[in-house]
């Protein structure tokens, strides 16, 4: 039984998911309009197969498949931010996957946001690799090998965060010179009835 289960956690396509932007809040005329800020990179990690992928904008319609057959994505602001920017090039609403955003349960036990890097220092020990805007210039650079470097980054952080999560119930996060820990129990994820999953073979 326990060899059963264990195959079963292993088969379950959980996509760890970030992206960046073509545009600024600024460009597009502040907040609230995240549909037009249009996708410079999008990165995931595939916890069904291993492995860390990078998309350019021309290339969202092979992941489009990935995330459509997912038994969950996991993410940190994804609901409120990468859903909202990626949706405009998916033939799916993306919303009706199952996701578990970090950001999200987190403001359910604190009542506020904080942000991923002062997560990572708390629970990790080190923190991001550097700005979303400081990724914005270097798309307009034409540094695609530094915008992916980035954005892998960050899905490796915020998978590390979630599965401390998962394994301990509760994360750490920085709080000016103080690390704090909150419980946070996240349920793992189930597998989706009736969908076919589409492997990340390239």
């Amino acid at each position: 039984m326990g060899q059963l289960h264990l195959e079963i956690k292993s088969m379950l396509k959980k996509i760890v998911l970030d992206l960046e932007t073509q545009k600024s809040f600024q460009d597009v005329g502040g907040r609230g309009k995240n549909h037009l800020l249009k996708v410079s990179v999008a990165c995931i990690y595939d916890y069904s197969t291993d492995k860390y992928l990078s998309f350019e904008e021309h290339e969202l319609a092979k992941l489009s498949p990935i995330l459509q057959t997912a038994d969950q994505i996991i993410g940190y602001n994804i609901k409120d931010f990468d859903f909202e920017v990626i949706q405009p090039y998916l033939n799916f609403n993306i919303f009706e996957v199952p996701y578990l955003d970090l950001l999200e349960e987190i403001g359910k036990v604190l009542g506020h946001r904080i942000k991923l890097e002062t997560v990572a220092q708390g629970t990790l020990g080190s923190g991001k690799s550097g700005s979303g805007l400081e990724a914005i210039l270097y798309y307009q650079n034409g540094r695609m090998d530094l915008l992916k470097k980035y954005c892998l980054d960050d899905v490796k952080i915020t998978k590390q965060v979630y599965d401390y999560a998962l394994k301990n119930a509760k994360i750490l996060y920085k709080d000016f010179f103080k690390t704090k820990e909150i419980a946070l129990k996240i349920a793992d994820a189930v597998p989706r009835a009736g969908v076919m999953h589409q492997a990340a073979l390239f």
